[in-house]
């Protein structure tokens, strides 16, 4: 989103906000397929910026799911969701299942 703001008398476009952060450094990215207890079923990406590698992105989705009060924040599209542990019943790891 652009904002139009006068400057010294001049009229300036100023980028605020934004869909993507920009990092760095490189960011670990891994495609979930999320099977809710409800029954329906979700692809999303999750980015880990403290993670190295897909795995260990991997490794920090499904241990922060694993806690009761566990939640990650994924992107379904163009939006931003934030994933809560208790509505969860399994989670697919890219390659094996999830496609966007």
């Amino acid at each position: 989103m652009t904002v139009r703001v006068r400057i010294d008398g001049n009229l300036r476009r100023i980028a605020v906000g934004g869909r993507r952060r920009r990092y760095d450094h490189p960011v670990a990215s891994i495609v979930l397929r999320v099977r809710l207890i409800a029954g329906d079923r979700l692809d999303v990406s999750y980015d880990d910026a403290a993670a190295a590698d897909p795995a260990q992105a991997m490794e920090h989705a499904v241990t922060a799911l694993a806690e009761p009060s566990g939640m990650i924040r994924v992107r379904h599209g163009d939006r931003i969701i934030v994933l809560y542990a208790r509505g969860v019943a399994a989670i697919e790891v890219e390659p094996r299942g999830a496609v966007l």
